[in-house]
């Protein structure tokens, strides 16, 4: 296997550049996720990385080398796609085999790497079956198994589950941590999905627009985001944001929302006394309490384990998830409260997060 280093990456598209000075790495064995919005340039960074797409400034590396111009069969690298991209008339076993016998592999060897990913996907019972007599999850494992038998330096997903249904996707995304952990291979995984990127990744790489927002592992990007796009796309429900200006107030600092309300804030607020800033508390950290902030209740979303009640508090509209069942009625009032020690602060202007030492 393989590291894989991207650095200063552009890309552009005539006149217009949709990929901004990217730096980035993956280190050998090392599963990392891009993560963002649909148009944010993560599709077309892998592409860059698998050849599929030219480089117009920067260099991309894979295992020590400049790959900038080497085509995709040269790179050593193997790609899975949102569409299974299988042959319709080839068995399972011909379609892994394919790419081997392109390479005129001997007979045994292509039946050796064959039989071994049939074994690490157990598929050793569909390899004589065609693709349309297989469910959309085994098609997909397939389609890893016919990336496994290349023995690649660095795997490249493309919302590879995508297509699939919500219960599948669940067990598919274990699948490939799996096969992760039983490879030790160099993986990059593109997807829209911020629970994929949360339960798959070792880091996490968030972008919008063409610039990396921020790295971490999944727990560092959800306990200490960088600003306040990240803080609102990783996690579900999205964390809650009420805006306000930063207050000595007789309990502490505060923050006095739009229309007068006030919240209490962190310790470190108060070397901010004046600053306009956006606070922000995750559902789950809000809970009901005999003393606390009056709400109205709006809606009630029960699933199961949780209830996820959208309350309105001023002008502020909030979420909160509750691990029990309260009997709540929409339009009933009720008092919530939250850890000010636990919620985030981040500048109105530049949506950066204000950190203690600042």
């Amino acid at each position: 296997m393989a590291s894989v280093t991207i650095s200063n990456a552009v890309k552009t598209y005539g006149a217009i550049e949709v990929l901004h000075r990217i730096s980035l790495s993956a280190e050998d064995g090392e599963f990392v996720v891009l993560v963002g919005p649909s148009g944010c340039g993560k599709s077309t960074l892998l592409r860059m990385i698998a050849g599929l797409e030219s480089i117009s400034d920067g260099e991309i590396g894979i295992g020590g080398r400049v790959v900038n111009e080497l085509e995709p069969k040269e790179r050593d690298i193997a790609m899975v796609f949102q569409s299974y991209a299988l042959y319709p008339h080839m068995s399972v076993r011909d379609n892994m085999a394919f790419s081997l016998k392109l390479a005129r592999r001997s007979r045994q060897e292509i039946d050796d790497a064959v039989n071994r990913a049939a074994s690490i996907l157990a598929l050793d019972p569909l390899l004589d079956r065609y693709p349309r007599q297989l469910s959309g999850g085994q098609r997909q494992r397939v389609a890893m198994g016919r990336a496994i038998v290349r023995n690649p330096q660095v795997f490249l997903f493309d919302e590879p589950l995508s297509n699939l249904d919500a219960k599948l996707r669940v067990q598919m995304r274990s699948e490939i941590k799996s096969l992760h952990q039983r490879l030790g291979a160099t993986m990059i995984y593109v997807t829209h999905d911020q629970m994929e990127a949360m339960t798959m990744a070792d880091r996490i790489v968030v972008m919008r627009a063409g610039n990396i927002e921020q790295v971490g592992s999944p727990l560092e990007i959800y306990d200490t985001p960088a600003n306040s796009f990240v803080a609102g796309f990783i996690g579900s429900p999205s964390m809650n944001f009420i805006s306000g200006t930063i207050i000595a107030g007789d309990d502490g600092t505060a923050l006095e929302d739009e229309s007068g309300g006030r919240w209490l804030l962190p310790k470190h607020a108060s070397a901010y006394l004046g600053r306009r800033v956006q606070l922000g508390i995750r559902p789950e950290h809000m809970a009901l309490a005999a003393s606390g902030i009056q709400s109205t209740v709006t809606s009630v979303e029960p699933t199961g384990a949780e209830t996820h009640a959208q309350l309105q508090v001023g002008s502020n509209s909030l979420v909160a998830v509750l691990r029990d069942r309260p009997d709540l009625i929409i339009g009933g009032e009720v008092k919530v409260a939250f850890d000010p020690q636990r919620a985030h602060i981040f500048d109105q202007k530049t949506g950066l997060r204000l950190e203690p030492s600042a």
